[in-house]
């Protein structure tokens, strides 16, 4: 059989501030974990260069790997010890933990820190650092068996940090959690992010874990970047598809297809199906009232959510409008007119 190849990433192109919480989110196979595979050069690409504050630039050609120093020079094929020196500076944390089983949590977060150079005393004191910042001290001694899945992931996260990097890299690595300690995590991690000014680059495929964190983000879709921006615009004003139905499913308002089909949402000539979404600037006008009352029109109330992002209020509204066309116009005209974003999901007419 002959082989067939796919650009599981192509065409990327990414600029994560430092010291940000940056999320990729995806479906499965959208090629999120090839990209952060490439930031640490677990995977080496066929093509491009990723630049790194504090190490220059490395740059990619027939899967070969070469490097450019800050601030210019001449650029020479990478050595395994700039390869093992960078990824250092890069920790990762993955979905299923990947701890040591017959080892205990300090010899799984002291692992990365042999063969460094650092004597044993250093050693014990950064573990126990470590463990102390994510509130592990009383399970140093345990084995990862008698540990919950939280706990794991604390130890994980403690043995990505144990050499200081600037860079963590987090693949999944809250899906396989319940979501109380899915939380517990995220704010582990925004806590981390503040006080160790730790870039964070985030993959997943929950938007509710962007959400909760992230500054900035990025959706992909068959290895490409489909939308990218602050997480509150991304949410409050969605272009691609798939980050509608992103950002639907996190509004809790993915069943709309269904409720139509049944028939609780009857669609007749003179009717609109709209979704409005009420920013920060927004959400506190009784817009609903006011429109149906001067505009001649119904407007009936289908769905609803409202969400604190970023320390700002974003509303989705999914409503039912009915009335003679020309003043169902009006009435999502002057709706625009106070801030508000509408999109026509189904016209009656159509």
């Amino acid at each position: 059989m002959e082989k067939q190849y796919v650009h599981a990433v192509n065409g990327v192109d990414l600029d994560i501030a430092e010291g940000e919480i940056f999320g990729v989110v995806g479906y499965s196979g959208a090629g999120k974990s090839t990209l952060v595979r490439c930031i640490n050069f677990l995977e080496i690409p066929d093509e491009g260069s990723i630049a790194i504050r504090g190490f220059g630039t490395f740059t990619a050609r027939q899967s070969k790997l070469y490097h450019t120093p800050e601030g210019g020079g001449t650029e020479a094929p990478v050595t395994q010890q700039e390869l093992r020196q960078l990824r250092r500076n890069i920790g990762m944390i993955f979905q299923h933990f990947n701890l040591l089983d017959r080892s205990t949590v300090f010899e799984n977060v002291a692992y990365p820190l042999r063969y460094t150079g650092i004597s044993k005393e250093e050693i014990e004191q950064r573990v126990k650092e470590l463990l102390e910042l994510v509130d592990l001290s009383d399970k140093i001694d345990s084995y990862p068996a008698e540990l919950s899945g939280g706990q794991k992931q604390r130890v994980a996260i403690a043995r990505a940090l144990a050499n200081n990097p600037k860079i963590l890299l987090s693949d999944e690595a809250t899906s396989a959690l319940d979501p109380e300690v899915t939380e517990s995590i995220l704010k582990l991690l925004k806590d981390l992010n503040r006080k160790l000014g730790l870039t964070v680059i985030l993959i997943t495929h929950e938007m509710a874990v962007v959400r909760s964190i992230c500054d900035q983000m990025a959706v992909m879709e068959l290895g490409k970047i489909v939308e990218s921006g602050n997480v509150y615009d991304v949410f409050a004003d969605p272009h691609a598809a798939s980050t509608k139905r992103f950002v639907n499913a996190s509004f809790g308002l993915s069943n709309l297809d269904k409720l139509t089909e049944s028939g609780v949402i009857t669609m007749t000539p003179d009717s609109k199906l709209v979704r409005l979404t009420f920013n920060r600037d927004s959400v506190g006008e009784a817009l609903i009232s006011e429109v149906s009352r001067n505009f001649k029109i119904s407007m009936n109330i289908v769905l609803a959510n409202v969400e604190i992002l970023q320390d700002a209020p974003l509303g989705a509204l999914i409503v039912l409008v009915k009335g003679d066309p020309e003043d169902v116009q009006k009435a999502l005209d002057h709706i625009v007119s106070c801030n508000v974003r509408v999109e026509v999901l189904h016209d009656g007419m159509a």
